[in-house]
């Protein structure tokens, strides 16, 4: 049996595991979640409750930096791998403070005691030493970190997408075009309906 996927299309932790699973070529069954309406063979099956969640046999991870690595572990052929380790620090520094800056300038009905446009600015400044670093790639070739952090940059660009453009990182922005631009953009962006138990099975990539 494939190992099954728990997504949601627009969740940039679910839109990591996509890339890898796209990136390695594993063909898993993907079941898309709306998460106001969570099956309960999901939640049976995900410790957290929270998406992507790969089930396989006798295993399931539900974080989605361990399910990245288990497909490239299983299949690197674009070497998403050998990376250097200050990519694990760009990842964390994205999953800490950037995540928390991204959900407080997006969400400001969810933080009232929080000032968005100061979380915005906290945000810059991690995006602006991000551009810094940048040529084609975050290293001299495409690496894991690129693809787990592209999704979150996405999501905070799209928050005021002319402030995002009118900012002076041309590197980082034109990461982002070309990804957004990529097939693989286009084939993990792909809409899929919502799983219900008893559905056929959708095979991803």
């Amino acid at each position: 049996m494939k190992p099954v996927l728990y997504s949601f299309r627009r969740c940039p932790y679910a839109m990591r595991a996509r890339l890898a699973m796209s990136s390695a070529g594993l063909e898993v069954e993907l079941r898309e979640v709306v998460l106001r309406d969570k099956p309960e063979a999901f939640l049976k099956a995900s410790p957290s409750g929270t998406v992507p969640c790969l089930v396989g046999e006798g295993f399931v991870i539900d974080e989605s930096l361990d399910v990245m690595i288990w497909a490239l572990r299983e299949n690197d052929p674009d070497n998403w791998l050998n990376m250097p380790e200050a990519g694990h620090d760009w990842i964390a520094r994205t999953d800490g403070p950037f995540k928390q800056a991204l959900d407080r300038t997006k969400y400001p009905n969810r933080y009232p005691d929080v000032d968005p446009d100061g979380q915005r600015d906290i945000a810059a400044v991690f995006l602006s030493d991000l551009n810094s670093t940048i040529g084609e790639w975050i290293f001299d070739h495409p690496t894991l970190s690129d693809f787990a952090i592209l999704p979150f940059v996405r999501q905070f660009a799209f928050i005021d997408k002319d402030w995002f453009d009118a900012q002076p990182w041309p590197s980082l922005q034109g990461w982002l075009e070309r990804f957004l631009a990529s097939e693989r953009f286009d084939q993990i962006m792909k809409k899929y309906p919502q799983w219900h138990d008893g559905d056929p099975p959708v095979c991803f990539p």
